[in-house]
């Protein structure tokens, strides 16, 4: 399994880091830290050379609770960290957002997937996809982040979670979208019970039966905060663990704050199938 963009192509057989370099004042977990352009190049550098082989960029925080960012607010944090990491590293780019413009002009300026938490459901999201022809992640998300949490929890998560994928997907692929750029996001922590995350980390297997690329994103979630009683930045031992069950059940990409030490987990899981 691969992905392509344009003349770069990711080795999906074995599993990829992807590094977490939020651009924005307010995520749950390091939000102000990289907000300027030298800081957010130096944390890139840092993490392709722990192993990340994508650097994941969101200018808007998706954390419950969170509220929308202009358009222009977007493009005016991002665009500028985007082409510096692009014209300074080689390595995969992604850029997080669910708006149709902030993806178009990403894309333009080097970024190769799209990871959008609502899942190209915004005004014109999809057809700038399938017209830019990259990858794209396809999240399951219970409502929208400003009420994800208030929501009821879907009875039966696997079952909602599934058929919300294969209705995005199927809208993916009528509207021309290739099934070789489509990438699953179970979406750990939008809008789910602690039981809720803890059934899909369960069962990523269920999905990977899908035949698309899965990303795992549990990285320092609040899951793990209600089921150890942990802070943020005490998340980090829960975090290794939902990792290497992800990859142990067949998940392709690792969406991860802590680079180096789930390269690590990542490297032993890999000796020992050798």
């Amino acid at each position: 399994m691969h992905l392509r963009s344009g003349t770069k192509q990711l080795d999906l057989n074995s599993p990829k880091i992807m590094g977490i370099l939020n651009v924005t004042p307010d995520s749950f977990s390091d939000g102000g830290k990289f907000e300027q352009v030298d800081n957010a190049l130096k944390q890139a550098i840092k993490m392709v050379e722990q192993g990340a082989s994508i650097i994941d960029i969101g200018a808007e925080s998706t954390r419950p609770g969170a509220t929308a960012v202009s358009l222009d607010e977007e493009l005016t944090r991002v665009m500028p960290i985007i082409e510096k990491i692009s014209a300074n590293i080689n390595c995969w780019l992604s850029i997080d957002t669910s708006k149709a413009m902030v993806m178009k002009e990403a894309v333009l300026a080097g970024a190769d997937i799209i990871n959008d938490v609502r899942a190209l459901r915004n005004k014109g999201a999809l057809e700038i996809a399938v017209k830019e022809n990259t990858p794209v992640c396809l999240m399951h998300m219970q409502d929208q982040t400003e009420n994800m949490q208030v929501q009821a929890a879907p009875q039966n998560v696997l079952r909602n979670v599934k058929d919300f994928l294969l209705e995005r997907i199927e809208a993916c692929l009528e509207a021309g979208m290739q099934k070789s750029n489509i990438i699953l996001d179970l979406g750990f922590g939008f809008g789910k019970s602690l039981e809720d995350n803890l059934t899909l980390l369960a069962h990523i297997k269920y999905f990977v039966a899908l035949k698309y690329p899965i990303l795992t994103g549990v990285s320092r979630k609040s899951m793990f905060g209600k089921l150890l009683n942990r802070e943020i930045n005490e998340r980090l031992a829960g975090s290794l663990a939902g990792a290497m069950i992800a990859m142990q059940a067949g998940s392709q990409i690792i969406r991860v704050h802590d680079v180096q030490e789930t390269v690590d987990v990542m490297r032993v899981l890999q000796a020992i199938k050798k």
